[in-house]
């Protein structure tokens, strides 16, 4: 069998034997060991995953629902095995035992693999403030992976797990999802426990899951969601009835003057792309008053919630704060300017703002928001750490101070090859419900499993060769990328085509021609395209463009955009320029 990326396929070749458990997890550990994106902060030993490979052996594979699924951990949940640093060297400590939700996965067969990089003391939404460095994306390594749950994010993108333990306060466990194309869900507070994990707000922390796949997610659901009454925070699951299509589906959509982009036009654009699609797909779109929720969500850092991000760590932080780093000590230095007073105060005005909030989502079934309103490189927020980091949380830090469930789901990619990814928020309990609705966009989308340029197994792909404005960064782009393609190659045709500017426009359009006596190398890009979407690509293409063969350059032929004969009557010839591009950029 191929190489597995969702649980399932990982079980079935278990119990087929087409897997051998030992080598596959000593393969994902050398993956581990090989990381070059800052994700680990530490592993296990190799005699300590042969302590786990020893006990899985003795085990009936059968009843196991997790049987030698590897996973990550992020540093501030325990894991008996290794330190706990949470993102801070001189903080660490050794645990005498794991954290609840560690221990019911391991129970489960799942297998630890180490503690992921995060944000110093969770805080943080970029996975640039840490001593081991800034979590890299998984896509590209000058941009951030998104935090503060950074490396558990990228160790799943890259597939060097299966799934992976965050946790959210802030929207740790959505923004690092979005940046890595990969599913992030947030669930309702206290549905897994929270018992041995380093508390950033105690009354709103909330441990989180990444995985590749909305089945995945629900799986590790259905055996993680344990009631632990040694958790003052943990609520026994009652799940709340969702609609679980896209179908009648109504989706609160926010007002145009309350979506926030900062300046990012591709996020707006593909924003909108998911829009189309979600509408496609039968769901109800009505204008949303999102204004509540973001005014509630000013008082995580503007108010005094940030005094228990001070309480989690007070002896330490009092005993001598410069060993965090700057901007975590300013920004949890700060809760010394609030007031037991103020507390209650702002405790009060949360509570309006949650009456007006529960009251507009009682109005939907889900709303959809960007997970994120723009991202930004290393470098950048390095330069503005506040400012930038801020923004990340535009869409995000409402969820846990209102007590609402949310999953962010990859949507598409920006023309600059960065992930775009959308959440869906509804009221608690509705865990199970936004994971179907994920499962059924995640078909419906057909895009790859976080950077693996795998699909999910029943999503067949063709070559498709595209050479004008279909091409990465030109306008038509979007045609491809919202229907889950992406990009191959880039490359030539054989020495046997001509390219024309077709009259008729504005806009210009292109056709390749075959001309085996008189044709050139004419530029083109291959793009992994669904099957599926084959036939309303079609329907967008004017006559006299199709679908047909091409010739590449190594004699291997593509199905791929050409122009019939009759459509060079009247056009200009460009084959000189070597392709659309320098026709676009000489125009």
């Amino acid at each position: 069998m191929n190489t597995p990326v969702t649980i399932e396929q990982l079980l079935a070749g278990y119990r087929s034997g087409e897997i051998d458990v030992r080598t596959f997890l000593k393969q994902k550990y050398q993956l581990a060991q090989e990381d070059t994106h800052n994700t680990w902060i530490s592993l296990i030993s190799e005699s300590q995953l042969d302590d786990y490979l020893s006990d899985l052996e003795t085990k009936d594979r059968q009843s196991l629902p997790l049987y030698g699924v590897p996973f990550a951990i992020k540093d501030n949940i325990d894991l008996q095995d290794l330190p706990t640093t949470a993102g801070c060297k001189e903080y660490a400590y050794q645990p005498s035992e794991s954290a609840f939700v560690v221990e019911v996965l391991i129970k489960a067969g799942a297998v630890p693999l180490g503690k992921t990089n995060l944000d110093q003391f969770a805080t943080g939404l970029v996975g640039a403030r840490s001593p081991w460095g800034a979590g890299k994306n998984s896509f590209d390594p000058d941009y951030v992976s998104g935090g503060s749950s950074a490396g558990s994010a990228i160790s799943v993108a890259l597939n060097q797990v299966f799934f992976s333990l965050g946790t959210d306060t802030a929207g740790s466990g959505r923004v690092p999802a979005a940046f890595n194309n990969i599913l992030g869900l947030k669930p309702t507070k206290g549905l897994l426990s929270c018992s041995g994990v380093v508390p950033a707000c105690r009354t709103l922390d909330c441990v989180t899951f990444f995985a590749r796949t909305a089945a995945d997610l629900e799986t590790l659901i259905d055996v993680a969601a344990v009631y632990d009454e040694k958790d003052g925070y943990a609520r026994p699951n009652v799940q709340q009835t969702l609609p679980g299509e896209f179908r009648g589906l109504k989706v609160g959509v926010p007002a145009e003057d309350q979506l926030a982009f900062f300046g990012n036009d591709q996020y707006k654009k593909q924003f909108a792309l998911a829009l189309e699609r979600m509408k496609a797909m039968g769901a109800e779109l009505v204008e949303f008053n999102l204004q509540p929720f973001i005014d509630a969500a000013k008082l995580l850092y503007q108010g005094p919630w940030v005094a228990e991000r001070y309480a989690a760590i007070q002896s330490f932080f009092d005993e001598g704060s410069s060993r965090c780093l700057p901007v975590i000590e300013t920004i949890v230095g700060g809760a010394k300017n609030y007031t037991a007073a103020d507390t209650f105060k702002y405790m009060y005005q949360l509570q309006d703002y949650k009456v007006q909030c529960d009251k507009w989502l009682g109005e939907v079934d889900v709303v959809i928001t960007p997970t994120a309103g723009s991202t930004y490189t290393i470098e950048e927020v390095e330069s503005n750490p506040i400012e930038l980091n801020s923004n990340l949380g535009y869409y995000t830090n409402f969820m846990n101070l209102l007590d609402y469930t949310a999953i962010a789901i990859p949507s598409s990619f920006c023309e600059s090859g960065l992930p775009f990814g959308f959440t869906l928020f509804a009221p608690a309990f509705t865990d199970l419900g936004l994971i179907k609705l994920a499962q059924a966009w995640q078909k419906e989308a057909c895009l790859p499993l976080g950077a693996t340029e795998r699909f999910l197994p029943e999503d067949e792909r063709v070559d498709l060769l595209v050479c004008g404005a279909h091409m990465q960064g030109l306008p038509l782009n979007h045609q491809l990328t919202v229907e889950g393609a992406i990009l191959k190659a880039k490359g030539e045709t054989a020495k046997a085509y001509r390219m024309y500017a077709l009259a008729g426009g504005p806009p210009a359009r292109p056709g390749l021609v075959r001309d085996e006596d008189n044709g050139q190398a004419i530029e083109i890009e291959v793009w992994s395209f669904p099957k599926s979407a084959l036939g309303s690509l079609l329907c967008q293409i004017p006559h006299p463009l199709g679908l047909g063969k091409v010739e590449l350059s190594d004699g291997s032929w593509v199905t791929g955009f050409i122009c019939e004969a009759i459509g060079i009557q009247g056009a200009e010839d460009i084959t000189e320029l070597g392709g659309w591009r320098h026709y676009v950029a000489a125009d």
